[in-house]
This record gives C-alpha cells, structure tokens and sequence, in this order.
C-alpha cells in the first residue's frame, strides 16, 4: 500500500471515530455502526452531511 493509501485509511478511520464518539449529538436514534461504517458513502446526502457536520462538533 503507497502513501495514498496510507493517507486515506487514516481519513477514513478518523471520519469513522468521530462519528461514532459524536453519534449523540446527531438526529439519529439507531443504526450507530453503520452509518459510522458507511461515512463516506452516505456524504451525498444533505441530511447526513449536516448530522455528520454536528457528530464532529465537539
């Protein structure tokens, strides 16, 4: 794996902890894990960017 690679998993990894440290402070009541899981692809929604947006707000 080249640096990109590197690069990525560690935007990814830290994109999935603080979403899931700041599940909380989101609209969401369930499906914690995959929705932290399953961040990047759920970023073309608006409604998911603006509760990812308050999950990282700490």
């Amino acid at each position: 794996m080249g640096l990109l690679g590197w690069v990525a998993l560690v935007v990814y990894a830290g994109g999935v902890w603080k979403f899931w440290t700041g599940f909380n402070r989101t609209n969401f009541s369930q499906g914690k894990l995959h929705l932290s899981l399953l961040w990047p692809v759920f970023m073309v929604s608006k409604s998911y960017r603006q509760n990812f947006t308050k999950a990282l707000k700490g």
